[in-house]
């Protein structure tokens, strides 16, 4: 998981959008399209046939006044559940926040896994429970997919960098990038959603 950064200029705030009873998809919409169709946990992509829920990262804030655009998230169904209920966000007080500006200096990403840079901050520690960035399965996957990658451009020969702007610039490829901290510590490049948008 990165850093997630919200936008200033969010529609869903130009807008003035709330979460109610029944039909956000307005909300959900924006939110695939800032987070570039990618879960803000598990960083997996969500595609036309997964489930995609808007997540309340605090969920005693959901039906207040205080719920709003930075307490929503795009994540896969399957995560949102896991995650679980009220109870289980109690349990794991204090929270590091998703948007942190020292998110990722606090939450290290080391070869497909999710570790501390201090073994006791306990903000950290706690989101990485409670989101389950620690889940092994996911991990391999991460693994897997960076070694995939890393063949992928072996035969391309293109460099790292070049071989991502590819990507991105060919729509039957953009959904195959993600894992997009993962990507960037690894390859040692930058993931640049701008170009999908370019062309």
């Amino acid at each position: 998981m990165r850093r997630i950064e919200k936008k200033i200029d969010s529609l869903i705030v130009k807008e003035g959008l709330t979460y109610k009873k029944g039909d956000n998809s307005r909300i959900a919409d924006l939110l695939k399209g800032e987070q570039n169709n990618i879960c803000a946990y598990t960083e997996e992509c969500l595609g036309r046939a997964d489930k995609a829920e808007i997540e309340h990262f605090d969920p005693t804030l959901k039906s207040t006044n205080k719920d709003g655009y930075q307490n929503w998230f795009l994540v896969k169904a399957q995560w949102n559940n896991e995650k679980g209920s009220r109870a289980r966000w109690l349990k794991h007080q204090p929270l590091l926040h998703p948007t942190a500006a020292d998110f990722e200096s606090r939450i290290l990403y080391d070869r497909g896994r999710y570790i501390l840079a201090d073994e006791n901050d306990i903000e950290a520690r706690n989101l990485r429970g409670y989101l389950k960035l620690d889940d092994e399965e996911l991990a391999k996957q991460r693994i897997y997919y960076i070694l995939r990658l890393k063949e992928d451009i072996s035969m391309s020969g293109l460099s790292n960098q070049d071989f991502i702007n590819w990507r991105l610039t060919k729509p039957e490829y953009q959904n195959t990038i993600y894992y997009i901290r993962a990507i960037e510590e690894e390859l040692g490049v930058k993931v640049n959603f701008d170009l999908v948008k370019t062309k």
